[in-house]
């Protein structure tokens, strides 16, 4: 798994769905489907309509893939940043049951309010 509490932000950047890891669609389930994706340098992060899954590319080859998949009931609370004028990159921070604090700053444009009403309906419910 992630270490997440050692890993203290996943810098990432927007990319089209055409772009993301063919494997991602092998852990999708029925009805579930990528609404975001971004990428660092070789890892990857996706939104779907159900989860939060991250791939981390390991070794010198990126042959090993570690997956790590955060549902989103396990959210117990979040805070997003949006971007300002000198800092052009935005925050999102989600704290989950069992595992603590997850922190993503996105770099480039994304749609911040669209994000927060998508994960509020998800864990308001």
């Amino acid at each position: 798994m992630i270490d997440f509490k050692n890993s203290s932000v996943f810098k990432l950047k927007p990319i089209e769905e055409d772009k993301v890891r063919e494997d991602f669609y092998k852990f999708l389930i029925d009805g579930e489907s990528i609404i975001s994706a971004f990428k660092s340098i070789r890892d990857q992060v996706v939104f779907t309509n159900k989860r939060i899954i991250a791939a981390n590319v390991q070794g010198i080859t990126g042959s090993k893939v570690d997956y790590t998949s955060l549902p989103y009931s396990k959210i117990q609370a979040f805070s997003v940043e949006s971007a300002g004028t000198l800092d052009l990159d935005s925050e999102i921070e989600l704290y989950l049951s069992e595992l603590g604090q997850v922190r993503f700053e996105i770099k480039g444009s994304f749609d911040l309010i669209s994000f927060n009403r998508y994960i509020s309906e998800h864990i308001l419910d």
